[in-house]
């Protein structure tokens, strides 16, 4: 039997070659977003949310009814469906409140949340419920003041989005600006109404997407990536809910 002798040397080199391999080997199979099928339990709890995903005009007043500080803005509301990252986004163009935000659902406080990524790039964190197709959400500043964003679907294309503050000592809040929203281009369905469906959130489907030679439909960009990333999962939990619902 032949035994081969090592030296301490040639031991601790093997030992810095083999940990070597094991990295690289770690680093070329990890994936920085792993692909994942979409949080189920989150698109349920913002399903109410279907009707605002698009492209919306529009116009900030300071005070309503008048021109006076007035301003106009663009807003891209999409499904973000990412393995660490599922609501909706909205990413705003000259927008006076916000440049971008998401919107969530923190299943322990049974409540909304919306994280806000303001002009001068800093974030405010705002929680609360729907009721009546009223969104109310609740956020503190550094100094303690209360931030109330109020988001009111009025019908399929148009929606307000008020904004008001109050100081920590004060009881009441004051109007800080208002947009009221108009859906753009032409008319949709309405959620639930008559038209494609969304395999993806069940919301109103206006993108068509293709897999083994048939045409679906999804309702944004957010939900093509997704389908495009595991089509398979997408169409799957949609048939499942399709034989539920029934």
């Amino acid at each position: 039997m032949f035994i081969r002798r090592f030296s301490t040397g040639n031991l601790a080199a093997a030992a810095v070659a083999l940990v070597g391999i094991c990295s690289t080997w770690v680093a070329y199979c990890a994936d920085p977003e792993p692909k994942s099928p979409p949080q189920a339990a989150l698109i349920e709890a913002l399903r109410d949310f279907n009707g605002v995903i698009g492209s919306w005009r529009g116009i900030g007043q300071v005070k309503r009814g008048s021109t006076q500080g007035a301003w106009q803005e663009k807003a891209d509301l999409v499904w973000e469906l990412k393995a660490k990252s599922t609501g909706i986004r909205f990413n705003f163009e000259d927008g006076k409140e916000w440049k971008t935000a998401i919107l969530t659902y923190d299943e322990a406080g049974k409540q909304f949340a919306l994280t806000a990524t303001l002009p001068n790039d800093s974030t405010r964190k705002y929680l609360g419920k729907l009721a009546e197709k009223r969104l109310v959400l609740e956020g503190e500043d550094d100094k303690k003041d209360v931030h109330r964003l109020t988001l009111t679907m009025l019908n399929e294309n148009r929606m307000l989005v008020l904004f008001e503050r109050r100081p920590e000592q004060q009881s009441f809040f004051t109007r800080v600006g208002e947009v009221a929203y108009q859906r753009q281009g032409t008319k949709i369905a309405a959620v639930g109404g008559s038209g494609p469906i969304c395999v993806v959130t069940g919301g109103t489907g206006t993108i068509a997407v293709m897999y083994k030679g048939k045409t679906y439909y999804v309702c944004c960009t957010g939900c093509r990536d997704a389908f495009n990333d595991d089509p398979e999962g997408i169409l799957a939990a949609y048939e499942k809910k399709k034989t539920e619902s029934k």
